[in-house]
């Protein structure tokens, strides 16, 4: 059991901290049986825990009572643990010759004291709400503060349980999304898409050729597509870019999910309150209403990609209706097209009524934006909870982002899948609904992102589900029992879902230190403190 000395304001971003690491703990009180206690406050109060984990980025009472000069503290500092860098955002104490993070350890009395150089729930709050700039993208740096804590805990060999965020029977969670921005070429007429195409499926695609990005195959299909486009426009040939059919195919009874533009021609305010014409989709949702339906027959899911959701609750409301009178059936979550988003936005999606967003995460590089792998609950809602978006093609591919050949953008993705494999949680990847068509075809890419995730046994899972998943995580329920056995209460799950995972750290007499127990849904099991 931890315990927690932290003050009032910090009891949130406590609370969040710990449906992450998911482990049981409590709100410190004199008399405390905890055998971890963590304090942020000022003095650390009298207790029996065997482990005192001290921290934050100015000076402490641990500091004058142990001797520790601490240099002045600067912000924005990079820490490494076990091989991994991670930023601080917040304070960040140094010694003369310690960097940090752990600043000190004394043990003296049966305890171990350890001073960490940062305040940890400073910094989870702002990796929750201010999120990481795009130099720290590669940094899964709240798992790193739950795996640097996890480490102190087994470096003293106390027993500790936990649910890793990893479903029963697989390696990690794949969630596949599509933001479906234009549908089909034949709905573009002397627009900026429409000469766009035409310069990068023949000029744009002879460089690429040069530059190594396209195979002179790929240069030949393009051409054609482009000679194809007066009979596409014409009704004489298939529109290349309606690629809702090739998707169910390549997935190849994969969970997915699409994102849909409720509003055709409407591109709605930006944060200087500016409409900017291209953001307006040039697709009637309407006209998906038959398709929208054969999709969730195949096992896919319908999400809103919301215009206005970000900014105004009673336009996402409307927004969402629109979608769910189309499928008939309620539309849970939510992504933002262009990524709109600011810090209210959480509390006004929820007041919208969706239950999830997928939003967070960035337009011009692949990476950690909240520095999570895990579904989490904003700080600003009550219900809603938060689907980090971790990769988007266009990051990878286009020319003004990070503009990386289909190898150097498998090598950029290696490092995610690895990190999700290593902390678990979800890697949601979002390939727009005409990439694998004329004149992107990065189709390739998409397919090799899949079948690596297939070799780490992914659950693939809709967005619903995924959050559905952690949701289930979230509830369950740890209880220590007047014996000092630990009850795990798993609630009923949906159907579908996969169970939990129980895993347990503690020494015996053969010198295990690690198990493991599958916990289905519904079911209870009692541990050894």
């Amino acid at each position: 059991m931890i315990a927690v000395a932290a003050n009032p304001e910090d009891q949130p971003v406590v609370a969040e901290f710990f449906e992450l690491f998911k482990t049981p703990w409590e709100v410190f009180h004199p008399g405390s049986r905890a055998e971890v206690l963590l304090c942020t406050r000022t003095e650390i109060p009298p207790n029996r825990a065997r482990l005192v984990v001290v921290y934050g980025g100015t000076g402490h009472a641990f500091d004058r009572e142990h001797g520790l000069t601490l240099q002045p503290a600067p912000t924005h500092q990079t820490l490494a643990h076990a091989g991994r860098n991670f930023p601080v955002y917040g304070r960040c104490a140094t010694t003369a010759s310690n960097p940090g993070p752990v600043l000190q350890t004394i043990t003296a009395n049966g305890q171990t004291l350890v001073r960490i150089s940062y305040h940890l729930w400073a910094e989870i709050r702002h990796l929750l709400t201010v999120g990481q700039p795009p130099e720290h993208a590669a940094m899964p740096a709240l798992e790193i503060h739950i795996a640097l804590l996890r480490d102190l805990i087994l470096g003293l060999a106390i027993p500790l349980v936990e649910i890793p965020p990893v479903p029963a029977g697989h390696g990690c969670i794949a969630c596949l999304t599509h933001d479906v921005d234009h549908v089909g070429i034949r709905n573009h007429k002397f627009d900026h898409t429409l000469f766009g195409f035409l310069y990068r499926a023949t000029l744009g695609s002879l460089l690429d050729v040069f530059r190594g990005r396209k195979t002179p195959g790929q240069l030949a299909t393009n051409c054609l597509a482009a000679l194809k486009l007066p009979f596409v426009h014409l009704g004489l040939a298939r529109d290349f870019w309606y690629q809702f059919d090739h998707y169910v195919e390549l997935e190849n009874r994969a969970a997915s999910t699409f994102f849909i533009i409720p509003k055709k021609g409407e591109s709605g305010l930006d944060a200087q309150g500016r409409r900017p014409a291209k953001r307006a989709a040039s697709y009637d949702a309407a006209d998906l209403k038959d398709t929208l339906r054969q999709l969730a027959t195949a096992g896919k899911e319908i999400g809103a990609h919301g215009l206005d959701a970000w900014r105004d609750a009673t336009a996402g409301s409307a927004e969402r209706e629109i979608i769910s009178q189309l499928t008939g059936s309620a539309i849970p979550g939510v992504r933002m097209h262009w990524l709109y988003f600011n810090e209210q936005s959480h509390a006004v999606l929820e007041q919208a009524g969706f239950l999830y967003d997928s939003t967070v995460g960035y337009n011009g590089t692949i990476g950690y934006r909240a520095g999570t792998t895990q579904v989490y609950k904003p700080l600003t809602t009550t219900r809603l909870l938060e689907l980090p978006m971790h990769i988007m093609d266009t990051a990878l591919f286009y020319p003004s982002y990070l503009n990386l050949s289909p190898r150097q953008a498998a090598e950029k993705m290696l490092p995610l899948i690895t990190d999700t494999v290593h902390f678990g949680g979800v890697l949601t990847v979002n390939w727009h609904d005409r990439s694998i068509a004329p004149e992107r075809l990065w189709q390739d890419s998409y397919r090799d992102l899949m079948t690596r995730l297939k070799a780490h046994d992914a659950w693939f899972a809709t967005a619903a589900q995924t959050v559905a998943w952690f949701q289930l995580r979230r509830q369950a329920a740890f209880v220590r029992l007047a014996d000092g056995q630990i009850k795990i209460s798993a609630p009923g799950g949906q159907p579908g879902l996969p169970g939990l995972r129980v895993r347990r750290f503690q020494p015996d007499a053969a010198g295990e230190k690690l198990t493991e127990q599958s916990l289905s849904h519904g079911a209870e099991v009692c541990l050894a403190a």
